[in-house]
């Protein structure tokens, strides 16, 4: 469990309070609209109206208390800005800001963001990959150039096994689950059973080999 102040009660900041709470944590919001407050409750420990760019208010919020500290403001640039300088000011452990725009992410990152989301971009991307390929079920971007595939079965790996293909040995390709159904995740997958058409295979490897071997365009 960890303490985490998320300043900005929007989409964003509610979304990502949610699956906070629901995970345990202990979050303080702090919005300077009474009304938008108002709907995150349920998932808050603590609320508190103020202006995240006052340094006599944040002082007495006491940042430096948090495991994480996120600034969800998404549509008004210089009050992230500010907000985000003014955390690490005041000693705030770590700082996750949004941006919505791309030159936002510099500015952010130079004005004491530890690290910057981007989630138009993020989903932009995502889509872009998912629905580019029918055989693509999901995505996951790895740091280093590396990836996680959702894909259905290549055809040409029907009747073939793990064992029989050498995905690691000759594709350096590493399958992490197979799927039979949607509600069928089998991670423990025999590598000598043959893959069957219908199935769809969670793998991880370098962008390069996923491209080569798999045919994937992104």
């Amino acid at each position: 469990m960890k303490n985490i102040l998320v300043i900005g009660a929007g989409r964003f900041g509610t979304y990502l309070m949610q699956k906070l709470q629901a995970q345990g944590d202990e979050i303080l919001c702090i919005d300077n609209q009474e009304e938008r407050l108002q709907k995150v409750l349920p998932y808050v420990t603590s609320s508190l109206i103020g202006d995240a760019t006052d340094p006599d208010f944040m002082k007495s919020v006491g940042v430096e208390a948090f495991d994480l500290c996120v600034v969800s403001i998404g549509d008004d640039f210089q009050s992230s800005l500010e907000a985000t300088s003014l955390l690490k000011e005041l000693g705030a452990k770590f700082v996750i800001s949004r941006a919505s725009r791309g030159v936002h992410e510099k500015f952010l990152l130079r004005n004491g963001a530890d690290e910057v989301v981007y989630p138009e971009k993020f989903m932009a991307k995502w889509a872009a990959i998912r629905f580019s390929s029918s055989t693509v079920k999901d995505y996951i971007p790895v740091p280093g150039d590396y990836s996680i595939f959702e894909v259905e079965v290549p055809s040409s790996w029907v009747g073939k096994s793990m064992i029989d293909l050498k995905i690691r040995q000759n594709m350096r390709l590493n399958v992490l689950a197979v799927k039979n159904t949607k509600d069928d995740f089998n991670m423990d997958y025999d590598p000598s059973e043959p893959f069957k058409q219908g199935q769809t295979v969670v793998i991880i490897g370098s962008d390069s080999d996923l491209k080569k071997y798999l045919g994937l365009t992104y």
